[in-house]
């Protein structure tokens, strides 16, 4: 029955067309990374991030979202981060600034307004770690940070100048402003959401050499087989865990009055508003990674951070407790600015709605409240609990893991819901989905929700 699914994705001429624009964006993508950023020493580089592979830190974070290309110091190695954390800078001062607060609520011409102050702002902070990540070329090799071949110093960067700096930045914001022009070309013709399956091919394209690895480690009998299977199953079920969170909602019935529109008479229906359980999607494990990598990447330039480095590094139930700690705080701040009661209240009595055995208005909101903070702390553990259990299985069985929970819930997720899409396109032409018989009930569902 899949089988039979997926040769009607190939049926579809739009759908085929699709696919095969995304697929062949995605290899730009990729070709992309193997062109190195004028300047720069690619062995010497290579070297210095193996090292700082097996130190952890910031580096490794970033390492990981550009897709490899810092590794090699490619021009695509700001990756896609600086779009995202515009867009996340975007969302907060919707928050606290009217004027974007009712950009939002004016339909496709405001939101196309704030994706333009986006790309403005992608590009502001591309200039800025632009010239952050020259002038931390320029320092790498010139102490101890470079390991030392023949008696001389592989330094990163051997002429630094103004002229080094500038083609740097021109080339970091270059390559970020040609991802997110092709994530863009992705969501309009393609498959999916661009930017998401940019990062997506990042991660996945590390499976190989970690299989690789893991592999030649195998060989080496430096790892036993056995504990490279236990891993390998332990993996699955945690993606099985993660689709079933991913794709749980909590339903809350909503009930239409009968209303009337001219002379015609709309009879009042029954249908539901959706709550995700994890409404704040990956952005709470980012965030709480980014702090707590900070020591690791500042411990070698200032003493005291050295000292909180040193305190995390020596306990792993000290560094998982905190990690856990700043998940679930994300995952209610996040929420809270992204998520509004009231609004949803307001916007639900305006269309004449109300939940069954709530009265609209203000205890409609309160009720909502209760719910997402109920979802909010169960969607923040279960975040909590697919970071920390791989790592802590992994080391258990002193297995190297290349792919921490943050790594798995972003694929996870991008898989979900492109297959979603391409399943709206079969079932929008009567074609069976990916669940088989249970397409035109699904169909339905969609009908009702919207």
């Amino acid at each position: 029955m899949a089988l039979n699914a997926f040769t009607n994705v190939f049926r579809i001429a739009e759908l085929r067309g699709r696919l095969l624009f995304t697929l062949g964006i995605l290899a730009v993508y990729r070709l992309g990374i193997f062109i190195s950023t004028p300047g720069v020493d690619r062995t010497a580089m290579t070297a210095y991030m193996e090292a700082q592979r097996k130190a952890g830190g910031l580096v490794n974070l970033f390492n990981m979202f550009s897709g490899g290309a810092l590794n090699q110091m490619s021009i695509f190695a700001l990756g896609i981060m600086p779009y995202v954390s515009a867009s996340i800078i975007m969302q907060l001062l919707a928050v606290v600034v009217p004027t974007l607060e009712r950009l939002q609520k004016e339909g496709a011409g405001g939101r196309q307004k704030i994706n333009q102050y986006t790309r403005y702002g992608t590009i502001v902070l591309s200039i800025v770690q632009g010239i952050a990540i020259s002038r931390w070329l320029s320092s790498l090799g010139r102490s101890t940070d470079v390991t030392q071949s023949g008696g001389i110093d592989q330094i990163v960067v051997p002429t630094d100048n103004l002229y080094f700096t500038f083609m740097t930045v021109v080339s970091l914001t270059a390559g970020t402003a040609f991802i997110m022009w092709l994530g863009e070309r992705i969501t309009e013709s393609g498959i999916g959401n661009g930017i998401s399956l940019i990062i997506f091919a990042g991660i996945v394209a590390g499976i190989v050499p970690a299989a690789s690895s893991l592999y030649d480690a195998v060989n080496a009998e430096t790892i036993s087989a056995g504990a490279v299977i236990g891993l390998l199953v332990f993996m699955v079920v945690i993606v099985a865990a993660v689709v079933y969170v991913e794709r749980g909602m909590r339903r809350i019935p909503v009930q239409y009055a009968k209303r009337m529109a001219g002379r015609q008479m709309f009879a009042g229906q029954a249908t539901y508003f959706p709550m995700k359980v994890n409404g704040a999607g990956v952005i709470p494990p980012i965030f709480a990674g980014a702090i707590l990598s900070v020591p690791a990447t500042l411990g070698s330039w200032l003493p005291f951070v050295g000292g909180v480095q040193q305190t995390l590094n020596s306990s792993a139930w000290i560094y998982n407790g905190i990690f856990v700690a700043l998940i679930i705080f994300f995952a209610f701040f996040y929420t809270s600015l992204t998520f509004r009661p009231d609004d949803v209240a307001d916007n639900i009595k305006k269309q004449g709605g109300y939940i069954p055995g709530i009265r609209p208005g203000r205890q409609t909101a309160d009720y909502i409240e209760r719910v997402l903070t109920r979802l909010t702390f169960g969607g923040g553990v279960y975040l909590a609990a697919i970071c920390v259990i791989p790592s802590i299985i992994a080391q258990l069985l002193n297995v190297p893991f290349q792919f921490g929970g943050t790594a798995l819930l972003i694929v996870v997720g991008v898989a979900l819901d492109t297959v979603q899409q391409i399943e709206q396109h079969l079932i929008s032409r009567n074609y069976e989905g990916f669940a088989g018989p249970r397409g035109p009930r699904i169909r339905g569902r969609m009908k009702v929700a919207a």
